[in-house]
């Protein structure tokens, strides 16, 4: 069981107010945050994920029943976004491996088998900064999962991927459904919202 709580949370910088005094909650499924850009769906995930802290409020996620600090959020949440970058001077399998030891998740995905499931089995061996950008969110998606999260913070997913990587992602958000994963998949495409079960809109 897996439950978002977020309670009044607001973000400004400076005189600049991104959101205010957001709340809603959500079980686990494909939770989808809409708004044109600006509108503070990459905030608001930062936020969420704990990779910002915000303005007030709060969001708590709540595992098997229990609060989860952020620690503990940290070995069963996966992100991927524009903005989350790999080491450009490893490979893509280096880079992997590097997050399977940091997480020191015993059950984490092979690597190889990972990236052949998403089509980056050819670059493999390749450094992530010398990829192309199709490439590097291929890469991105498959750090994401690498260590089996059970929550999903995706932000524009599909960006600089072809129609067999949206397929991917697709993929992606059925198995967490089935899987009674939860995913946040934050976008301004209609093709992403209507994989969501529940679309939050943040347009000003």
């Amino acid at each position: 069981m897996i439950k978002l709580n977020v309670t009044s949370l607001s973000k400004q910088f400076g005189s600049n107010r991104v959101f205010t005094n957001l709340s809603f909650s959500a079980n686990a499924g494909i939770l989808g945050i809409a708004g044109s850009n600006g509108s503070g769906k990459s905030t608001l995930l930062k936020c969420i994920s704990g990779l910002m802290k915000p303005s007030s409020g709060e969001a708590e996620w709540i595992v098997n029943g229990h609060i989860t600090n952020k620690q503990d959020l940290k070995q069963v949440l996966g992100f991927a976004a524009p903005y989350i970058q790999l080491y450009e001077e490893l490979t893509v399998t280096e880079n992997l491996q590097f997050i399977t030891d940091i997480k020191k998740n015993s059950g984490s995905e092979n690597a190889a088998d990972l990236l052949d499931e998403f089509g980056a089995g050819k670059f493999a061996d390749s450094h992530f900064g010398e990829l192309s950008t199709g490439q590097q969110q291929r890469a991105k998606l498959a750090a994401a999962l690498i260590h089996k999260p059970r929550i999903l913070l995706l932000d524009e997913p599909g960006s600089n991927l072809d129609k067999k990587g949206r397929g991917i992602i697709e993929e992606i958000v059925e198995r967490f459904r089935n899987e009674n994963g939860f995913v946040l998949l934050a976008s301004n495409q209609t093709y992403e919202l209507d994989l969501c079960d529940r679309v939050i809109d943040l347009q000003p």
